[in-house]
């Protein structure tokens, strides 16, 4: 049997400061979701973490701990169990921080 898989791009080349929310994104379809944050440009440290949401609307944090990233390059981790949307949400902890991210969702059936 072919699993379903899709790849979204739910933030393209955004620069942030202090923090970011993504687009949300409706993921109750799929049964697992791996995020990856490219950090194109990065001064201070990125944590990323995921938030839940059964409506799109009211969000809570996902629960698990977050990854961080402290050069330009690439993060990524996985979440599963997360109900009906998913989105991502950046901090950036630094006295002067900038960050351009690419935020990318894969998810599969």
């Amino acid at each position: 049997m072919m699993r379903n898989s899709h790849t979204a791009v739910l933030e393209r080349n955004v620069t942030f400061t202090d923090g970011l929310v993504s687009e949300p994104y409706e993921v109750a379809w799929s049964s697992e979701a791996r995020i990856f944050v490219r950090a194109l440009d990065l001064t201070g440290e990125i944590e990323a973490t995921a938030e839940i949401s059964a409506d799109g609307l009211f969000w809570i944090p996902e629960g698990s701990p977050p990854v961080k990233l402290a050069q330009p390059g690439v993060l990524s981790f996985s979440v599963r169990e997360f109900g009906h949307w998913l989105r991502v949400v950046l901090r950036n902890r630094d006295a002067a921080p900038s960050a351009r991210v690419i935020v990318y969702l894969a998810l599969k059936e």
